[in-house]
């Protein structure tokens, strides 16, 4: 035997690790937009975000070739926007989508809450122009949502 001879065997590799099973419904609770233009924009939870929401809303969907929905589509976005700062937290998502002349405009509040979502919000939607409209809670956050046509 030679002198560099280890006198320990060779460290093995650790066994491979087992899938997280609680994985799948952290995934499951994100929201996925496909086969359709999209975009989102991660806004600071602050009084002034309602507006400059709105704005991006309204400027993406006149370069998607809508120029109409200007008034409709602000205040819906400001509303959604709204209560998902008083939700609490730091930051808050928007995120339109659009497919067959209508928008999809949702905002995530990205506080966790465990109560039960506030619908009170829903009949103003509809009073200002949502086809449909709804309220979800998850773990990423509350997620309000309204579908305008255009």
């Amino acid at each position: 035997m030679s002198d560099n001879t280890p006198n320990h065997p060779p460290k093995t590799p650790p066994p491979p690790r087992r899938p997280n099973t609680n994985l799948a419904a952290a995934v499951d609770a994100r929201m996925v937009v496909r086969n359709r233009r999209s975009a989102n924009w991660q806004l600071e939870a602050a009084a002034w975000t309602p507006k400059k929401a709105s704005s991006h809303v309204l400027l993406r969907l006149q370069e998607w070739g809508y120029r109409e929905t200007g008034r409709a589509a602000a205040e819906l976005t400001e509303l959604l926007v709204r209560t998902a700062v008083a939700g609490g937290g730091r930051r808050v998502s928007v995120h339109l989508a659009d497919q067959g002349r209508q928008a999809l405009i949702v905002a995530l509040s990205h506080q966790p809450v465990h109560a039960v979502a506030d619908d009170r919000v829903l009949p103003e939607l509809a009073r200002l122009g949502a086809v449909t409209c709804g309220t979800e809670t998850a773990e990423d956050g509350r997620r309000v949502w309204a579908v305008l046509d255009l």
